[in-house]
């Protein structure tokens, strides 16, 4: 295998490690907006199966009262539809799809751009000899 067919072979296996990374950091941000969402919006809660009028609850984290956060003394329905053990244990998966994506995504790119500078380091080379010749 000539040198330019491998460090095309190089080149595009980095862009499939780079584009891995991209993947599991677009997971690890879908995974945000998830826990984002579960602690951030207000929802509905059915007292019983197929409620007509559900109880509202305020979000998780932006409430006033303590609808989300003491309703289980008052026996409020709305403390046990969203738990926050929920909210962050797709926090905490997050974490370590989030490295992985950045030490491929870095890995990937580092690869394509050393690869650049070799290609570029054989042209000045190559012009210079001739130059001298």
């Amino acid at each position: 295998m000539r040198s330019r067919e491998y460090d095309l072979d190089f080149r595009d296996k980095a862009g499939r490690i780079r584009s891995w990374g991209i993947g599991l950091l677009a997971v690890a941000t879908l995974q945000w907006a998830w826990c984002a969402l579960l602690l951030l919006t207000p929802y509905e809660v059915d007292r019983e199966p197929e409620d007509r009028h559900p109880a509202e609850c305020e979000s998780r984290l932006l409430t006033e009262r303590g609808t989300a956060n003491e309703g289980l003394q008052r026996n409020d329905w709305c403390q046990n539809e969203r738990d926050w053990p929920e909210a962050l244990a797709v926090l905490g998966l997050s974490v370590p799809v989030s490295v992985v994506g950045v030490a491929l995504f870095t890995s990937g790119s580092l690869s394509i751009r050393m690869s650049a500078h070799a290609e570029a380091m054989r042209e000045l080379d190559k012009f210079s000899d001739a130059r001298a010749a």
